[in-house]
């Protein structure tokens, strides 16, 4: 063999190359570069073993075996900072390196696939761009939608109704399974748009119109993200979906007047709802304050009658009691304070008896409109 040491220089793992694991003095596993110098050396010394007679008579090995070197240095790669590296070896998966310098065996033995990770890319359901950027770098959102396309966009909602749906879909690559992106799904950004209606249509399809159209919005986006996320996860395409954005949700076109008007209406009847809630805020507080003053009147005049009447009820029980001991002088007070309060503010024309010998008319004194005279003043 070739490989024996004829003169007793044979190593110790009969290798050629002096060292066991094949060239690179290592596993042929770990994928780290083999050092030049040591691998020109080791390469020199296995020439010596096999043409101990020296390199005039093997110029054919000399040539096969710089060839082979190159060939094993051709396997040397980059990997970029916003990239992830994929070796195959006779087209198997066998591990993903990182950013920076990395070795993989060359073609056709191994190839090396790789994907830019941290790119963003954006997928568009119900339009189209007029104006498309490069993949992968176009703008999340953008202030104008390009053509319609109502194949995409017109969606059937819960109570029967169609919306017209325009929305962007931004997402990337899983850097935690970059090999599910390259080797489980034939079209990724088909795969993503499919996945996007499907869960936008079946998200519209649970709502009604008119929460769509106003207080359901902020809901459904991150709803749909969820959604979408579940199903590429079962199928295991290896994307990760960054965010879902809704750009225009509107009636179709044929009857968008007709729903323009039933929104008026509907913001008319808050406005008006609103209007009377103030209006009774203000006048239920007046009317419980007036009827509140009410009662409290009632309730005082009520005491004030209460009390009168047990005042007169005393006061009778006291004239009472005296009646009782004097009545006859009782019955004249009684007759005096009564004619006193009867006659108090009459005017009076006092005629004498003439059954006691006096005139039939006394001298009449206008008592009421006689003043007195103080000092020559009135």
């Amino acid at each position: 063999m070739p490989w024996s040491d004829q003169g007793g220089g044979r190593n110790q793992n009969n290798s050629p190359w002096g060292q066991p694991g094949g060239p690179w003095g290592q596993g042929s596993g770990g994928g780290q570069p083999p050092d030049l110098e040591e691998l020109l050396r080791r390469s020199q010394e296995g020439l010596k073993q096999v043409l101990p007679g020296g390199f005039g008579g093997g110029g054919a090995a000399i040539l096969v075996l710089l060839t082979l070197l190159a060939w094993l240095l051709s396997g040397f790669y980059t990997v970029g900072p916003n990239e992830i590296g994929l070796n195959l070896i006779f087209g198997k998966y066998r591990g993903k390196t990182q950013a920076g310098l990395n070795y993989n065996l060359p073609g056709p033995v191994g190839a090396v696939i790789k994907l830019a990770v941290t790119d963003r890319n954006v997928t568009d359901v119900g339009f189209r761009e007029e104006a498309p950027a490069a993949e992968g770098r176009r703008r999340p959102q953008s202030p104008h939608l390009g053509p319609d396309a109502p194949e995409e966009s017109l969606m059937l909602t819960g109570d029967e109704n169609i919306a017209d749906i325009k929305f962007r879909v931004v997402w990337q690559i899983d850097p935690a399974r970059p090999e599910d992106y390259a080797f489980n799904v034939a079209n990724p950004h088909t795969t993503v748009k499919a996945v996007a209606e499907s869960a936008m249509r079946e998200i519209v399809g649970q709502s009604q119109i008119q929460k769509i159209l106003t207080a359901d919005r902020k809901l459904i986006e991150p709803a749909c993200q969820a959604l979408m996320q579940k199903v590429l996860n079962d199928y295991h395409s290896g994307v990760l979906v960054l965010q879902v954005l809704l750009l225009s949700v509107d009636p179709p076109q044929q009857v968008i007047a007709a729903f323009r008007d039933v929104t008026a209406a509907q913001q008319d009847l808050q406005r008006l709802g609103n209007e009377a809630e103030a209006y009774a805020n203000r006048v239920v507080p007046e009317a419980r304050g007036s009827a509140a003053r009410i009662l409290q009147e009632a309730e005082a005049y009520r005491e004030q009658i209460v009390a009168e009447a047990r005042g007169q009820a005393s006061r009778f029980d006291q004239i009472y009691a005296e009646y009782k001991n004097a009545p006859a002088i009782t019955r004249q007070r009684l007759y005096i304070e009564t004619m006193e309060r009867v006659l108090g503010g009459a005017e009076k024309v006092i005629l004498d008896d003439p059954a006691k010998g006096g005139a039939s008319v006394a001298p009449f004194v206008p008592l009421p409109s006689f003043t007195p005279f103080h000092g020559g003043q009135k």
